[in-house]
C-alpha cells in the first residue's frame, strides 16, 4: 500500500497536443507532471519543450474529454481532475469567426472562442460601431432552415467568397483590449446626416481604429435589394412551426463558443436578439440604425412577421425610393455640416425607438386630475354562428380601464360593463383607404382570451384611443409623460398610409429601372403584376419623399415596431396538464400562449406580474409564478429550454438600463438572470 502522501508526489506521464502553424515541429508532447503542478507551470514547461520562440501568449489548455477551457491558471492539475488519461490541446483563444450581420453582409473576424458569447459579442459590437451589444447575440442556423438554400449555394461558392469582408486585422480581432473609453459621453463622434457614414475625424471613437471609413460606411449604408429569384431560394416560414426555427439556435451567453461546438471558420448570424432598441441616436448609431433597419426589411421581405397589403406598400415605399434611392446617391458626398446633424436629431428627437417609454419627464404630473376619454365609438362582439352585432355607446376611458354606456346622458349612473385593459392584448385593425379604424382587445379571461373590438370614426380619434389602450395594456394612464409621443406615433404612421394617388407619379425618372419585385414578399409578387406593384409603391411614396435617409429607415423601424407581431419570438412547448403542443410567443413585456392550429391567442402574461421562474433542469421543465396565483410550466420542444430562461432574464435585464446610470453594462447581473444553475 502506498499512502496518498507518497502517491501525490509521483510524477505521471501526460501528453500534450500543440495546435500551431510549425510544419516541421511535431504537434505532441509527452511531459512528466506532478498532481499539484498548477496549470500555469504546465504551460512554462511544454512552452519550453517545444523551442519555437512565438507570442504564446493568446494560447491556454482546452480540455477535449470534458469540453472546457482551463484558464484559471493557479489551479492545480489535482484541483481541475486532470488525470494521465486527459487529452489537452495547446491552442489558441481567438481565431477565425464568419459573421452574417443583418444586412447580410459576411464579416470576417477573430473573435475569443474561450471568452463567453456574452462579452464575444460586446467585442464584436466594439469593433463593427454597434453600440448597445447587449441587444444582439449569436446565432447558428438550425438545420430546417438551411435546407431550401443549399442547392443554391453550391451553384454560388465564389460569389459568397467575393462578398466576404476581412476585418482580421483589427485590434480586437487580434486579441487587444478594445478602447476603454468607448461609451465616453465627451467623445462624440459626428454622421453625415445624409450618407450616415462617420466623419473621418471621429472615425476612431469606438474601437481605436480597427474600421476603416469605407468598411464603416458598408456597414452603415444599405446596398441594392437581391433579385426576386434569390429572395425566393431563401428560407420563409409559412407557418407557426417555421417561425420556431427561427429562434431554435441562439448560442448560450454564459458559455464560450467552444464549449458550444463552434469551430474556427464556421459561420453564424449576428442579430438583434432582443427587441428593445435603447438611446437610438442619429449622431452616432449609422451603423446600429442600418443593422436594424436591415433586420427589420429582410423580417418583411421573407415574412417572418405578418403585415397587411397596406403596409407592405408602406415597407415597399420607404425602402425602394428612399433608403436604396439615397444610399446609392450618397456614395459621393464626402461633406458633413454640423447644423445639418442638428436638425435631423431635432426633427427625429420624438422618433427615438424605445419600447417601454424611454426617456421619463422629470415634471412631476398632476396625479390629483388624470385625463379621460369620452366619446361615442361603435362596440363589435363577434358572435358565434352570425354577423358581429355592431352597436353604437358612450365609452369612457379613466385610468386603465374602458366603461361604456346607452348614452352620454347615462354617463353619470352604471356602465353596461367595465373592461380592464391592463395585461391585454391589442392589436391595430385599420385600413385608413377604407376609412377604418379599428382597435381589437384581447382581454384575459379564466378560459382564455375575450375578443372586443372598438371602431372610431376618424383618424385623430383613433390615434387618441389606441395610444390610451397601448398604455393602459403596460398598466399606465393617460397621465404618463410617454402618452403624447405615442399619439404622435401613431398619428405619423397614419400619414404615411394616407396617400393620394398622383396623376404624374408613373412618369418619374426613378421608375424606369424600377424592379418592384424586389421591395416586397413574394406572396405580393405572385398576387399582383409588376405594373400594378410600381403604381401602388409610388402612391405610397408621395407622403414620404422629403424625408431624409437616416429619418426613412428610423420611419421604417417605427413602422415596424407598430406591425401586431412585432418583437415575438415564437417556440413550441407543452404546457403542464395539456395533451396537445401550443406555441409559446416571447415578446419584451408578455408572454402568449398561442393555438398552434389557429394562431389565436389563448393567455398573456406579463412579465410586470411576475414573482419568480426557475427551471427544473433534470426534466428540462420551465416554472413561472405569477401575482394572484397563477402558475404555470412547460416543457420546450423546438429548442433547449434555456433559450426561453434566458430571453426572460434578458428582458428584465434590458428593463433595468437607463440613460442616467453609468452605460457600463453589469454583466454580473446579466449572468445572475439568464445563466441558471445546470
Amino acid at each position: 500500500m502506498v499512502s496518498s502522501s507518497e502517491y501525490g508526489s509521483h510524477t505521471w506521464d501526460l501528453i500534450l497536443r500543440v495546435d500551431h502553424q510549425h510544419e516541421n515541429v511535431e504537434k505532441e508532447f509527452p511531459l512528466q507532471v506532478t498532481g499539484d503542478l498548477h496549470v500555469g507551470g504546465l504551460m512554462l514547461k511544454l512552452v519550453e519543450k517545444i523551442k519555437i520562440a512565438q507570442d504564446w501568449s493568446d494560447y491556454a489548455f482546452w480540455w477535449e474529454q470534458k469540453n472546457c477551457w482551463l484558464l484559471k491558471t493557479h489551479w492545480t492539475l489535482d484541483k481541475c481532475g486532470v488525470q494521465a488519461d486527459a487529452k489537452l490541446v495547446f491552442t489558441t483563444q481567438h481565431k477565425m469567426l464568419r459573421l452574417r450581420l443583418p444586412n447580410m453582409r459576411t464579416v470576417r473576424l477573430k473573435v475569443s472562442f474561450s471568452s463567453m458569447v456574452f462579452r464575444a459579442v460586446s467585442d464584436i459590437c466594439k469593433m463593427l460601431n454597434i453600440r448597445r451589444s447587449e441587444e444582439l447575440s449569436l446565432l447558428k442556423q438550425s438545420e430546417g432552415t438551411l435546407k431550401k438554400k443549399k442547392k443554391k449555394d453550391k451553384n454560388n461558392k465564389d460569389l459568397v467568397t467575393e462578398d466576404i469582408l476581412d476585418l482580421c486585422n483589427s485590434p480586437v480581432s487580434s486579441g487587444l483590449s478594445a478602447n476603454p473609453g468607448l461609451y465616453s459621453k465627451t467623445m462624440t463622434p459626428v454622421y453625415d446626416p445624409i450618407s450616415g457614414s462617420p466623419a473621418s475625424s471621429t472615425i476612431t471613437w469606438f474601437s481605436d481604429g480597427s474600421l476603416t471609413e469605407q468598411n464603416c460606411s458598408i456597414l452603415a449604408l444599405s446596398h441594392p435589394n437581391c433579385s426576386p429569384e434569390t429572395l425566393a431560394e431563401m428560407y420563409q416560414p409559412r407557418t407557426l412551426a417555421d417561425k420556431a426555427k427561427l429562434n431554435a439556435g441562439w448560442l448560450d451567453s454564459s458559455r464560450s463558443l467552444m464549449e458550444q461546438g463552434i469551430l474556427e471558420e464556421d459561420q453564424l448570424l449576428l442579430r438583434f436578439k432582443y427587441y428593445t432598441f435603447f438611446d437610438l441616436n442619429p449622431k452616432y448609431d449609422a451603423v446600429r440604425i442600418n443593422q436594424i433597419y436591415e433586420q427589420a426589411r429582410w423580417a418583411i421581405l421573407l415574412e417572418e412577421i405578418d403585415c397587411t397589403e397596406e403596409e407592405m406598400l408602406i415597407f415597399a415605399a420607404l425602402q425602394a425610393y428612399h433608403v436604396s434611392k439615397l444610399s446609392l446617391s450618397s456614395e459621393t458626398h464626402d461633406s458633413t455640416c454640423e447644423s445639418e446633424v442638428d436638425e435631423v436629431e431635432a426633427a427625429l428627437s420624438n422618433l427615438e425607438v424605445t419600447l417601454e417609454g424611454g426617456n421619463k419627464s422629470n415634471i412631476l404630473e398632476d396625479i390629483t386630475d388624470i385625463p379621460k376619454l369620452a366619446d361615442n365609438l361603435k362596440l363589435v362582439r363577434p358572435k358565434k354562428l352570425a354577423l358581429k352585432a355592431i352597436k353604437t355607446y358612450w365609452f369612457v376611458f379613466r385610468d386603465t380601464s374602458i366603461s361604456y354606456f346607452k348614452s352620454k346622458e347615462t354617463a353619470q349612473g352604471e356602465p353596461i360593463e367595465k373592461l380592464n385593459i391592463k395585461g391585454c392584448e391589442v392589436v391595430p385593425d385599420v385600413n385608413v383607404a377604407a376609412k377604418k379604424f379599428g382597435i381589437k382587445l384581447l382581454i384575459p379571461v379564466a378560459d382564455g382570451m375575450n375578443e372586443v373590438y372598438l371602431r372610431c370614426d376618424n383618424e385623430d380619434q383613433y390615434a387618441r384611443w389606441m395610444a390610451a389602450c397601448v398604455l393602459a395594456s403596460k398598466g399606465r394612464t393617460m397621465a404618463d409623460s410617454s402618452y403624447q409621443p405615442e399619439v404622435q406615433k401613431i398619428l405619423s404612421f397614419l400619414q404615411m398610409k394616407n396617400w393620394t394617388m398622383c396623376s404624374q407619379a408613373a412618369s418619374e425618372p426613378e421608375t424606369v429601372d424600377m424592379k418592384p419585385e424586389c421591395f416586397v414578399s413574394p406572396r405580393y409578387t405572385k398576387k399582383f403584376k409588376s405594373k400594378q406593384l410600381t403604381a401602388r409603391i409610388l402612391e405610397a411614396h408621395q407622403n414620404i419623399s422629403q424625408m431624409s435617409l437616416v429619418e426613412a429607415k428610423l420611419r421604417f423601424i417605427q413602422a415596424w415596431q407598430s406591425l401586431p407581431e412585432f418583437g415575438l419570438s415564437y417556440y413550441i412547448v407543452r404546457f403542464k396538464g395539456s395533451k396537445k403542443d401550443d406555441v409559446l410567443g416571447v415578446s419584451y413585456n408578455r408572454l402568449i400562449r398561442i393555438d398552434m392550429a389557429t394562431g389565436d391567442p389563448i393567455t398573456t402574461w406579463r412579465f410586470s406580474n411576475m414573482k419568480q421562474w426557475n427551471v427544473n433542469w433534470e426534466i428540462r421543465q420551465v416554472a413561472i409564478e405569477f401575482d394572484q396565483n397563477v402558475s404555470i410550466a412547460f416543457t420546450c420542444l423546438s429548442a433547449d429550454c434555456k433559450i426561453i430562461h434566458e430571453y426572460i432574464g434578458g428582458y428584465i435585464f434590458l428593463s433595468t438600463r437607463s440613460k442616467d446610470h453609468n452605460e457600463t453594462l453589469d454583466e454580473e447581473l446579466f449572468h445572475k438572470l439568464t445563466g441558471g444553475q445546470e
